[in-house]
């Protein structure tokens, strides 16, 4: 590549990850996914990859899984289940603390398998209603949520977008996958529910009497219910058998959108099209990158640095993760992963912790985000008062991660 083309790649690069990190364009109304097409564009526009050269960017088998389990986790909110699993749950929760343990439990469990940032638009407003109901403080719960659904979707490959990339980029089969990070998302929501319980000690071991809950009735949509329950039930079977994720997750969303009940638009209206587009306008970005020398110079760097070592990945990963958003951080490291010593262990070190790394913060992962914009009409969770509890919990998640990982 001739030289003024790769100086024009590592600009765009590097412009497009400072937007990534600011959440938009200084002066003008772009956000992270105008970025991302501003930024491709460019790529193709002054001739660091041809158009044909942007198409082979984008990874399919990751653009394919995302937007079937879209479909998938679309259907199951159209049809409440995830609503009256969690209405059920908390109904039998009498004491504050068996509340809070149950609220992440069910955030955390059903992110390992559909998505985090799902968990939260449902669980929200839910536990918003019941706390405001019990006349109890909201923001533990709330926490819980957010912090829970970070911590169980690092179990599996659809817990999170993230993950989503690694199980594309690695080849590692969803089960090694699951098998590998699921001890670690267990010990992580005892933690997230541990450490909560401690900081609010007074919500839960103070005066805390008997609670009695009463949700407000779910109206579920019966037969869409049990149909996408089947389907997703078939479709986890599927992983785990083996069967490529992303030809598994395709086929149990078209199955879902055959139907003579639900408006098509309705399931199109809860897809993330602008993730869709995040992320391919990012593999471009990426790939034009790897035309220059700087992948070779961040291997070199990566080399001196021992990356290799999970505890010095974990918090490069932290770090850049809260930087730049989770997605991003793992496409940084896509490029001299598969040269280092252990390709696999260092893909699920990174799953790990640029996962983990989303409750250190506010801004760490677009669940929490979801769950404070939700949540500001009737409670504001501030950055401190977010951080005091996730600085501690991401502090000690990664670390057991590290260890488990090296054993």
């Amino acid at each position: 590549m001739a030289q003024p083309t790769a100086l024009y790649a590592i600009l765009i690069f590097a412009g497009t990850y400072l937007v990534l990190a600011l959440g938009r364009l200084p002066g003008f109304r772009v956000d992270r996914t105008g970025a991302a097409i501003i930024g491709a564009t460019l790529m193709v526009a002054v001739n660091v990859l041809t158009v044909s050269e942007a198409i082979e960017a984008v990874n399919t088998d990751t653009i394919i899984l995302l937007f079937g389990m879209m479909i998938v986790v679309a259907n199951l909110r159209l049809s409440r289940v995830f609503s009256l699993v969690t209405e059920w749950v908390v109904r039998h929760a009498h004491r504050p603390l068996v509340l809070l343990a149950s609220i992440a439990a069910v955030s955390g469990i059903f992110s390992a398998f559909f998505v985090n940032d799902t968990m939260c638009l449902v669980l929200t407003p839910l536990v918003l209603d019941i706390t405001t109901h019990l006349r109890r403080n909201p923001v533990p719960y709330l926490l819980a949520v957010a912090m829970a659904s970070n911590v169980g979707s690092v179990a599996t490959m659809t817990g999170n977008p993230q993950n989503m990339l690694i199980g594309s980029f690695s080849g590692i089969h969803y089960r090694s996958f699951a098998a590998a990070l699921t001890p670690v998302a267990l010990a992580g929501l005892f933690i997230v529910v541990g450490m909560i319980a401690a900081i609010y000690h007074r919500e839960f071991f103070g005066a805390a009497p008997r609670v009695e809950i009463e949700p407000p009735p779910v109206r579920v949509h019966r037969a869409l219910a049990w149909k996408s329950t089947l389907v997703s039930a078939a479709m986890i079977v599927f992983f785990f058998a083996g069967w490529p994720v992303s030809k598994v997750a395709l086929v149990a969303g078209a199955v879902l959108l055959i139907t003579r009940r639900v408006k098509p638009e309705r399931v199109y209206a809860e897809i993330d099209w602008s993730l869709l587009v995040l992320f391919i306008g990012l593999f471009i970005v990426v790939r034009g990158v790897e035309k220059t020398s700087l992948s070779a110079d961040l291997f070199a760097i990566a080399s001196g640095l021992h990356l290799e070592r999970p505890g010095v990945m974990s918090a490069f990963a932290a770090v850049l993760s809260n930087l730049v958003s989770n997605v991003p951080a793992v496409l940084v490291f896509r490029p001299f992963i598969p040269h280092l010593p252990n390709p696999q262990h260092a893909w699920l070190t990174l799953a790990m912790s640029s996962t983990f790394a989303g409750n250190l913060t506010v801004l760490g992962s677009v669940a929490n985000l979801i769950v404070i914009q939700r949540a500001r009409h009737q409670i504001k969770i501030g950055f401190w008062e977010y951080a005091r509890v996730g600085v501690p919990v991401t502090a000690l998640t990664i670390a057991i991660g590290v260890v488990w990982l090296r054993s």
